[in-house]
């Protein structure tokens, strides 16, 4: 890509369904993955999940595993105009 990052991406509409997924490269070496789904009833949904392990080491020499779950607030614009409110799940 233009920007350099290792991505792929793909998206499926059918009327005001729309589905897709992307797949990112992170700096530290972990892959972020987002599967998402928006129509007029629910809005944009989004869950994030992150794979690997993170390739820098920890200030003190730990190790963790992390867990979270977040909600994002969004707008969107389509054929026309829409507002939407984003549910998004951290794995």
């Amino acid at each position: 890509s233009k920007t350099g990052d290792n991505k792929n991406q793909w998206e499926q509409r059918d009327g005001d369904n729309v589905k897709g997924s992307y797949t990112l490269k992170e700096a530290d070496g972990t892959t972020r993955v987002v599967d998402y789904h928006a129509d007029g009833h629910h809005g944009f949904n989004a869950v994030v999940k992150k794979l690997g392990q993170a390739n820098h080491a920890g200030a003190y020499g730990g190790h963790g595993y992390g867990h979270g779950y977040g909600h994002g607030y969004g707008y969107g614009h389509g054929y026309g105009h829409a507002t939407s409110y984003a549910k998004v799940k951290l794995h």
